[in-house]
């Protein structure tokens, strides 16, 4: 049956070549045509990728073995160290680590004790990239506000405070800028510290750390993220006229630059060796929990999509190439270092794809590219119908390949169920429990499928007109 297949295949492709050269861009019914030969394909990997738990096994042990993946850590490298490895076994072509020099934050120990109106320990995360406070700590009152303009209304009262930032979830674009400034921010309002309400919209008394920054024009104080709970104790204590006083200790420091590496391993195309389909993840983590969700699932998912390609003796026209990008978590130099490595080649780069909102159930990707191109992933997307993956929608992409875009390549991100991601995400709970089996294995076909027939299909996916060498 698969030779009837490709036989039709081999036969549609003859019998279009000539209206192919002589227009640019084939019509729905054709690519149509042509897509429909990997249907059989498409369902091999499907059923292989959900044949058993050989996916999930593998990032459990990778998470129970290394723990959280932290840039600048033997976890991280050791990690590396072993995928590399294991890579290698898989048979994959052109296994390698591409060095990356990233940032070497260490956390230490912290605290935060309430001390008035009576005396606690209260769960703090120091936020990755904070300075220390001094070896005694720093005690104050706090004060609490709801928004960067109120703080700015009644600045005079954050004058020798701890401010809070007590702003609630709405969507993670909207309020982790809280993270990212709220240090500047509380610094230019006389503030000694600066806290945050958690960046998540549930809590079982998880604070949850992340990326922020500081502004060389602005005193630097340092910044932390303490659970919803107390942060709405604090509010009600303020609110009812009581004054929170606090002691905040924290040894966090930055290290000089430490080297790391993306891992880079391929399925060398058969005909346009040169061309590449880019998938993948971030292999680092923040230092809590296991990084299972955020981004461990996401990255072994995609090798694992490379790997059951490579088992099941699909031989695409072009390069699949999985790519592991070292330091999303705090610096995106595993994204730049690997744009800059591969800079006379982008223009070869055919499609990159991510994931990176954890392995829940797929529901599809979302696609930036051109228009035609978008018609094209949404034929190949309804090969996906079957597990109900095969929704393209317009936009998406992720950090890891966004230098790439910015360049011109067609990129997309895997699109999974979103509602208790933000849960998890920069926590202690981040860890391979949260993982289902299935879903992940759902997450391996979903994007094995869109690599092969991307990299496979006999006609180009469209692109915009761009200066590839610019940076």
């Amino acid at each position: 049956m698969r030779l009837f297949f490709r036989l039709v295949f081999l036969f549609v492709c003859i019998g279009l070549t000539g209206f192919f050269q002589a227009q640019a861009q084939p019509t729905t019914q054709e690519v149509s045509a042509l897509l429909e030969a990997y249907r059989a394909d498409a369902n091999r990997l499907i059923e292989t990728a959900t044949a058993d738990s050989a996916s999930y096994e593998r990032l459990a042990y990778m998470c129970d073995t290394f723990g959280p993946r932290l840039s600048g850590s033997a976890n991280l490298e050791n990690a590396i160290d072993w995928i590399l490895a294991e890579m290698e076994r898989d048979g994959l072509a052109n296994v390698r680590g591409e060095p990356v020099m990233v940032p070497h934050w260490v956390r230490g120990d912290e605290s935060l004790t309430l001390l008035e109106p009576y005396e606690g320990d209260l769960h703090i995360l120091g936020l990755g990239g904070s300075i220390g406070t001094p070896p005694e700590g720093i005690t104050g009152e706090v004060f609490v506000v709801g928004s960067f303009d109120e703080l700015e209304e009644k600045k005079a009262q954050a004058e020798g405070k701890i401010v809070l930032f007590n702003v609630p979830f709405t969507n993670y674009g909207q309020t982790v800028q809280y993270r990212v400034l709220g240090a500047i921010r509380a610094a230019q309002a006389g503030a000694i510290a600066s806290l945050i309400r958690s960046v998540g919209p549930f809590s079982l008394y998880t604070p949850h750390t992340g990326v922020m920054r500081y502004d060389q024009q602005v005193p630097q104080i340092p910044h932390a993220a303490l659970t919803l709970e107390d942060a709405e104790m604090l509010q009600r204590m303020q609110d009812r006229g009581q004054t929170p006083v606090v002691r905040l200790y924290m040894e966090a420091e930055t290290l000089p630059d430490a080297p790391s590496r993306n891992v880079v391993a391929e399925i060398v195309g058969s005909e346009f060796p040169e061309e590449v389909v880019v998938l993948g993840g971030h292999i680092d983590s923040w230092d809590v929990g296991q990084g299972a969700v955020d981004d461990g699932g996401g990255s072994v998912a995609a090798w694992e999509a490379v790997r059951i390609i490579k088992e099941l003796g699909l031989q695409p026209r072009r390069t699949i190439r999985v790519v592991l990008w070292t330091n999303e978590e705090n610096g995106l130099n595993g994204a730049t270092a690997y744009r800059d490595a591969h800079i006379d080649q982008v223009s070869n780069h055919v499609l990159a794809m991510e994931s990176d909102s954890g392995v829940f159930k797929p529901s599809g990707f979302g696609f930036t590219g051109t228009h035609d191109a978008y018609g094209i992933m949404q034929q190949i997307g309804s090969l996906l119908d079957p597990i109900e993956a095969g929704t393209i929608t317009r936009g998406g992409g992720g950090a890891d390949i966004s230098p790439l875009m910015r360049l011109g390549v067609p990129v997309m991100g895997l699109s999974v169920e979103p509602s208790t991601y933000f849960w998890y995400h920069h926590t202690n709970a981040d860890t391979i429990d949260k993982v289902d089996p299935h879903e992940m294995n759902l997450c391996v076909a979903t994007m094995a499928v869109m690599a092969y027939v991307v990299a496979d299909m006999p006609i180009d996916l469209p692109r915009a007109r761009t200066d590839q060498g610019s940076n």
